[in-house]
């Protein structure tokens, strides 16, 4: 009897294994479908005479992609670097002349997104990818700061010549990037490559994704930490990784985060890899229920680098959704009063920037109201340059260092400064409308350093 009823258990179970083999071949688990599954090894003759000959002339390279993933994963140069004989960015090395293959030195998300299509889609919709529309490329005013002030054109540098260039190619495009040009062998041309985050290349693509990822290793580990950021967010307009080197986030990382690990995989990566954030982290991690994103926008709330903040909105992204997330962030390691007392500070101190900038605006306008601006050189304007300096210097510095813990940048280099600029804005206002005149020495800074 025993027997009858195992005979009978094991029918039943096979039969009712094929049934569920056979609807898992359908909706709604398709991952419980076989499937087949293969692994290929090796490089293919193209791909290994790259290799070769650029161990030999450019070592440094190949030792340094040999380390990384991409070797491990068999991703070879042939693979990022070959294009189309009818690429726009089409050339040929030394090593491919007299064949029909054609390489770029130039790889740009375009590329990267074959493999990586989702941080691709993430990072174009994010103001990495618009760094070079606006304002470097489009921005009439930013042109002429580029070329005629900084490139001192106005003191008799040639125009469009490479002097009156160095300082775009040099400062503005290694972090905003520009628009690549080529010369007949479709090579860059004019200081216009390398350069930064957002770079418009030939082919129509945006953003160059080595700028965080850097080549030829391609680290993960290397794009967690806050140096990957400080290349361009630091200095005296938006010091992010002096502010971040000084908030307790900062200094728990310097006094211990080369033991943290580094190399988890995305979305795994959480607090007790680390104990505290990393630029990364905020922004950009996968943590607690939140994915990982390449859309840098998501995760805010105000827009702290213009002249007047407010919520974001359209293409800055949703700032309402924005704290949300970021609160989802904050919750992993702190309790919520932490958090919402520090999120509370944050639009106080935007208020008060906002009160100054209000002030400012006010102050203009009835100043050009009686023809009291030069408006032909505005940058020999003392009121309209320590307008500029109220907003893109010690303005920012305050609001930024207060969303970033960093007390001395909130303060001293910040609304301290706020208010100097702002009085010395207020002698001038009051001395033009007094005498109805522009003050003969218009040029001035602030008392305090910038």
């Amino acid at each position: 009897m025993l027997k009858q009823m195992i005979k009978v258990m094991t029918v039943t179970m096979l039969i009712a294994l094929s049934a569920a083999l056979a609807y898992a071949a359908t909706e709604p688990f398709p991952n419980l479908a076989p499937k087949e599954l293969v692994v290929k090894r090796g490089f293919s003759k193209e791909a290994t005479n790259c290799i070769e000959c650029h161990a030999k002339k450019t070592p440094g390279i190949v030792e340094n992609w040999k380390m990384g993933k991409m070797a491990h994963a068999t991703v070879s140069c042939y693979d990022c670097h070959i294009v189309e004989k009818n690429s726009p960015m089409a050339s040929q090395c030394e090593g491919l002349k007299g064949t029909g293959l054609f390489i770029s030195p130039m790889v740009s998300s375009k590329t990267c997104s074959r493999c990586h299509p989702q941080e691709v889609d993430q990072f174009l919709k994010s103001g990495h990818a618009r760094l070079s529309g606006v304002p470097v490329i489009e921005s009439k005013k930013f042109i002429k700061l580029m070329y005629y002030y900084e490139g001192a054109e106005f003191i008799g540098v040639k125009a469009g010549s490479g002097t009156s260039m160095a300082s775009r190619a040099s400062g503005c495009q290694m972090c905003h990037g520009t628009q690549v040009e080529l010369g007949p062998d479709n090579k860059p041309i004019n200081n216009t490559w390398p350069g930064g985050v957002g770079t418009r290349y030939p082919d129509g693509s945006i953003g160059t994704c080595t700028v965080c990822h850097t080549r030829h290793m391609f680290s993960i580990k290397e794009a967690r930490k806050p140096e990957a950021c400080a290349s361009c967010h630091l200095g005296p307009d938006h010091p992010q990784a002096e502010i971040y080197e000084e908030s307790k986030h900062g200094q728990i990382f310097a006094a211990h985060g080369e033991d943290w690990k580094w190399d988890s995989a995305p979305d795994t990566w959480q607090p007790g890899d680390y104990d505290a954030p990393t630029c990364a982290v905020c922004h950009m991690s996968g943590i607690g229920e939140l994915s990982t994103s390449h859309n840098v926008n998501e995760r805010l709330k105000w827009d702290l680098m213009h002249k007047k903040s407010v919520i974001r909105s359209g293409e800055r992204g949703d700032g309402e959704k924005g704290d949300k997330l970021m609160r989802k962030v904050c919750v992993n390691c702190h309790g919520q009063t932490h958090t919402d007392v520090q999120r509370q500070l944050l639009d106080d101190a935007v208020a008060l920037y906002n009160t100054y900038w209000d002030g400012a605006v006010k102050m203009k306008k009835e100043l050009a109201d009686k023809g009291l601006l030069l408006t032909d050189d505005p940058w020999n304007d003392g009121f309209q340059e320590l307008m500029y300096y109220l907003w893109h210097h010690c303005g920012r510095r305050a609001r930024h260092g207060t969303a970033m813990n960093g007390p001395d940048y909130s303060h001293w280099h910040g609304f301290f400064q706020v208010f100097q600029v702002y009085k010395d804005m207020q002698k001038i206002h009051e001395y033009r409308l007094k005498n109805g005149k522009i003050e003969e020495l218009s040029h001035v800074m602030s008392t305090g350093p910038l």
